[in-house]
């Protein structure tokens, strides 16, 4: 039964105009949730009559009563939806809602207006409540389902609002990522470099392995590729803080023994928990002498191509940065032809499956497949893609881990 609302009243079978059509749709909040409502209101009787509307359907609703804007902020902690009146004695109109949207952020607002004011409560859906209900035409079934589903609303808004908010954080950070993967910083055309990055963090641009390359003078370059251990952003953090260190090092002109050492302090005060590592390869080559020299951490050795033969550089590998200090020993490599390459790597390549068992690529399997015939047709700028590409196919899928790749060329040698 609707029964009567004395004075301007809420009684009626009719519902209120709502622009976003959301009065006949069914709340899709769930069946047996119960709301808390606060409802802000100084008539006794207007507060009473809306009790007894959503008693009498048994609305699943549990409603408190504030007489007060000043109230309602004492009573507004864990509603689910706030009913209010436009006409209070310590607020009127607009400036009431507005105060009331910003004490309830997290709760949906419903305005109650008099058939005079109905245009109030088009404004107040503007200003951010989620419906309006006008006095003398809701009855109790209406009433409810008019909570319900500002309820619902609210809800669906502020998940949108996260979302939109998530797909900023990750536009924002993949910005930030883009800007961090290094640019060569070389001019010489005695050789090329090729690149290849790709982190194994799922819609990442940067994970925890990196690499870097620095011309400091015409015939000389340095090249690193590194891996810190794990794959979430602290390490591509990390990752990035090692590699721009390495950069200034190598700037400033620190002797080349001093170099890692020195890398390894910024891992050992910037890591996040003491058990955290990495692995580096370095390589600086003399490109008037037509030579390099190579130094190891825990790193996998460079692999040179040359003479139609690959073989891994025989570099003795120093121990892992951030385990215990020490320098590594520096191998000194001799070009024997003005033709050939030099592949740097990290473990993320050669540590796919070579099939169902639990045998690893490795080192030996990675030198197999470059010293296979049908990588003679494989363009240099197109090596590395191709090799990651062969290694997922014996895999079978792609590689969990980071891959970072150098190919530096002289000649166009393979």
């Amino acid at each position: 039964m609707t029964r009567p609302y004395r004075g301007t009243g809420l009684a009626g079978s009719s519902v209120a105009p709502y622009p976003h059509g959301g009065m006949g749709r069914h709340p899709n909040l769930p069946p047996g949730e119960r709301l808390r409502v606060l409802l802000v209101e100084d008539d006794e009787g207007d507060a009473f009559l809306v009790g007894e509307l959503l008693a009498e359907t048994n609305s699943m609703i549990d409603l408190l009563v504030a007489t007060s804007l000043s109230e309602a902020r004492q009573r507004v902690m864990g509603v689910d939806c706030v009913l209010l009146d436009l006409g209070l004695p310590d607020a009127q109109g607009l400036d009431g809602l507005r105060q009331v949207l910003e004490m309830a952020s997290g709760a949906a607002v419903c305005v109650l207006t008099g058939r005079s004011d109905e245009h109030l409560g088009i404004v107040a859906v503007a200003e951010g409540a989620q419906d309006y209900l006008v006095k003398g035409q809701v009855d109790g079934v209406l009433l409810t389902r008019a909570l319900r589903y500002a309820v619902e609303r609210k809800r669906a808004d502020e998940n949108a609002r996260r979302l939109r908010e998530v797909e900023l954080r990750q536009a924002e950070s993949a910005r930030l990522e883009r800007g961090l993967l290094p640019q060569p910083l070389m001019t010489t055309d005695v050789v090329a470099v090729h690149t290849f990055y790709r982190p194994g963090r799922h819609a990442a641009l940067i994970g925890g392995d990196f690499y870097d390359v620095v011309q400091t003078r015409p015939d000389r370059l340095d090249l690193i590729v590194g891996d810190v251990c794990g794959h979430g952003v602290d390490e591509a953090a990390l990752g990035v803080e090692l590699r721009v260190a390495w950069r200034a090092l190598i700037l400033a002109g620190v002797p080349d023994d001093e170099v890692l050492p020195a890398l390894e302090q910024v891992l050992m005060s910037e890591r996040r928990l003491q058990e955290i590592f990495a692995t580096v390869a370095t390589v600086r080559l003399d490109l008037d002498a037509n030579r390099a020299t190579v130094r190891l951490a825990g790193h996998p050795p460079p692999l040179l191509l040359a003479g139609g033969k690959v073989v891994p550089v025989p570099a003795r590998g120093g121990l892992l940065l951030g385990v215990r200090p020490r320098r590594p020993v520096a191998y000194d490599l001799e070009f024997d032809t003005d033709d050939w390459s030099l592949l740097m790597y990290t473990d993320g390549l050669i540590e796919g499956r070579t099939g169902e068992g639990d045998e690893r690529l490795d080192v030996p399997g990675l030198s197999g497949l470059l010293a296979d015939p049908a990588t003679l047709a494989v363009p240099l700028a197109e090596l590395p893609a191709w090799l990651v590409g062969r290694a997922e196919q014996l895999n079978g899928g792609p590689f969990a881990d980071d891959v970072a790749m150098l190919l530096v060329s002289r000649g166009g040698g393979r």
